[in-house]
């Protein structure tokens, strides 16, 4: 009895179909096909067995490894595997039913030499390093489309070890039929440079920009996957001019779409403590394969190869602070929300409330219940095709999402020395834009974290020199024209700044819930009205 494959590979064809058997791929014409690897090995198997009738015990033995399986399932995996390739159990065209001992495939097959059970090293992307700061990001890139694509990986990668795998391998193939695609490992996970603690959304906003910047890519489609959606939304919020179009597939805006409760949660350090790296975290990720001893093995090594426990826990415990909900109705780029219905991992209300919330955001609810993007990609593919070539591009936007640093003299005779003492920290600190007047300085920054390390150094230094001061911190929409920023979040800033009690920092709630793992303490100061806006609003001191 042969089993699903050889080493060298074979490429089997008959009517307009083709099996690979070691890229582990089926397509129609030019189109891959969605396909659960067990009911592709089974295809496989009644393929390469062709000559004869292939018993139950044959199939229980090769496919499930000889675990008891229920005539019910497996009637079940040979009535998917004849509509995968058009047959029925009336016509039996290609898999025929022989009643009391077995299943023959009589479609007439040609096999070609010549697969590969993954692209081989020759043909992978060759890994590189962008610097950012003082860090190195790994990344990759590859393929021929005509259009530019970043992919922005969920809480932990490794970009070597995704080709190992082949049907992510085939995914990423056909990603790059549609755009010339770069891939990276965040700070701290897979390839890229371990830190001594982990990054928040400025510096992985900054690492996006670094790799973007490395391949020459001046603007790009930023696609996120879970974790990553975090990321990519937060990205095309501040940086618009350089992001063609937003794709967010399985992505949420609040933790609490991954794991609800602090209990949930622990659940997962558990696991991590325990067995990080035996892949069996699998059912979790892709309920559909929780059986497949292929896909878990390379899950194993995913885990290991992604990130180290201690990695792990210290970034989750990172990421259950984001909160990103009232920064995305600020994205003004096309977006694409890809979510499905019944996903395992992200409640489907995560894509949901993203497609309800982000301006003409267009929503698609795939059927399903896996989580992992590589499992039957082509559903996920189908959709980003079209919109990867769209032509109908919104012009870009003059409103970015920024945060407003204002700076107040107490006494306004000092306004003057106020601008001067804190003109070279906002430089350092590379403030976007900075404005002087008799009410005090006002600076935009492309991440909360850096302007409120930023307002902690400024702080310090006007306290050195004797120099009264109130400064406030918010992340809102400005409108950039030609002679100063503008918009409510101006004015809000203004207002969170004038609670502020003498050389006191004050942060508005968009900030807190956007400086997740920047190692920076806010505290709650309680509810304070904002006369700009006619609403009260929780507001936290910095504590340096």
């Amino acid at each position: 009895m042969r089993t699903m494959a050889s080493e060298t590979g074979v490429v089997y064809a008959f009517g307009d179909y083709r099996v690979d058997t070691a890229r582990f791929e089926i397509s129609h014409g030019n189109r891959l096909l969605p396909v659960e690897p067990q009911v592709l090995g089974l295809l496989i198997m009644l393929i390469e067995n062709r000559d004869h009738v292939v018993t139950r015990e044959d199939l229980l033995d090769k496919i499930w490894s000889g675990r008891v399986v229920s005539d019910t399932t497996l009637s079940s995996r040979i009535k998917t595997a004849r509509q995968l390739i058009g047959d029925d159990g009336t016509s039996q065209r290609y898999i025929k039913t022989l009643h009391g001992r077995g299943f023959r495939f009589v479609g007439d097959v040609k096999a070609v030499a010549g697969g590969k059970a993954a692209p081989a090293e020759g043909e992978r992307p060759v890994t590189h390093y962008a610097k950012s700061g003082d860090v190195h990001v790994a990344y990759q890139l590859f393929g021929s489309g005509p259009v530019n694509l970043v992919l922005a990986p969920g809480f932990v990668s490794h970009i070597e070890n995704y080709w190992d795998y082949p049907p992510w391998a085939a995914a990423l193939k056909r990603l790059g039929q549609m755009a010339r695609v770069v891939i990276f490992d965040k700070r701290g996970t897979g390839l890229s440079d371990s830190v001594t603690s982990l990054p928040g959304m400025d510096q992985r906003m900054d690492d996006l920009r670094a790799v973007m910047d490395a391949v020459g890519f001046e603007t790009a489609f930023v696609m996120g996957i879970s974790e990553g959606g975090s990321l990519a939304a937060l990205f095309s919020a501040h940086h618009p001019a350089r992001c063609d179009g937003l794709i967010l597939y399985g992505a949420f805006a609040q933790f609490k779409h991954w794991y609800a409760d602090e209990a949930s949660l622990q659940k997962l350090f558990d696991y991590v403590e325990r067995d990080w790296g035996s892949g069996n975290s699998l059912p979790g990720f892709a309920p559909s394969f929780a059986d497949d001893p292929e896909l878990k093995r390379w899950w194993g090594k995913f885990e290991r190869l992604g990130a180290t426990p201690g990695a792990v826990i210290s970034l989750m415990r990172m990421n259950s602070q984001i909160d990103i909900s009232d920064v995305v109705a600020s994205i003004r780029v096309p977006t694409l929300v890809l979510h499905r219905s019944h996903d395992v991992l992200i409640d489907v209300e995560a894509g949901r409330f993203l497609a309800s919330r982000i301006p003409g955001a267009q929503y698609v609810e795939l059927a399903g219940v896996d989580h992992l993007p590589f499992v039957n990609a082509s559903q996920i593919l189908d959709a980003v095709e079209p919109f990867l070539g769209r032509d109908d591009r919104l012009e870009k936007s003059d409103r970015v999402v920024a945060t407003i640093l204002q700076i107040q003299p107490v006494a306004p005779a000092q306004s003057g020395l106020l601008a001067a003492a804190t003109e070279e920290e906002l430089r350092r600190y590379r403030a976007a834009r900075v404005s002087s007047a008799a009410t005090g300085v006002t600076a935009t920054f492309d991440g909360p974290a850096r302007a409120l390390a930023c307002a902690i150094s400024v702080s310090r230094l006007l306290r050195q020199r004797g120099i009264g001061h109130r400064i406030g911190v918010h992340t809102g929409e400005i409108s950039l024209d030609a002679t100063a920023p503008g918009g409510p979040a101006m004015a809000i800033s203004a207002d969170v700044a004038a609670h502020a009690a003498e050389n006191e920092i004050l942060a508005s709630r968009t900030v807190h819930d956007l400086v997740a793992g920047s190692g920076i303490v806010l505290v709650n100061r309680g509810e304070y009205p904002l006369p700009s806006i006619r609403q009260a609003w929780h507001l936290y001191r910095v504590a340096a």
